[in-house]
């Protein structure tokens, strides 16, 4: 993933919550991803590409930071890819009701920053 260019890594992540969106339509509680077989797919699925969407962030902040920064500070971008370090190293630890906050509060404004970023790009 460290080899696309900002641009591409923008678009995967945009990719990557419209995925976690569609995945989340069904979800109406944190209860629903431990429910059943199917919740914990969703809540499976959701955590891999809230995985992944950190380290695309990871990688165009070593790269270019001020891409990011441009939009939001710093600790804004260091708790996306924290969340990338806990899913990956620490799984066991995965809360639903975190997956579940992220999924219903803050995953548009982040898909909103990132078009917000593409729009820049693509202008310029």
């Amino acid at each position: 993933m460290d080899k696309k260019s900002a641009i591409e890594l923008l678009n995967y992540i945009v990719e990557s919550i419209t995925l976690i969106n569609e995945r989340f339509q069904e979800i109406n509680s944190s209860e629903d991803f431990l429910q059943d077989n199917k919740g914990l797919e969703k809540l499976d699925s959701i955590s891999m590409r809230l995985q992944t969407i950190g380290e695309a962030v990871k990688n165009i902040y070593k790269r270019d930071p001020d891409i990011l920064l441009s939009v939001q500070d710093k600790s804004y971008w260091s708790e996306i890819i924290r969340l990338r370090e806990i899913i990956s190293h620490h799984y066991i630890n995965i809360d639903s009701e975190i997956v579940y906050d992220i999924c219903k509060d803050d995953i548009h404004k982040l898909k909103s920053i990132v078009a917000s970023i593409l729009n820049k790009k693509t202008t310029s």
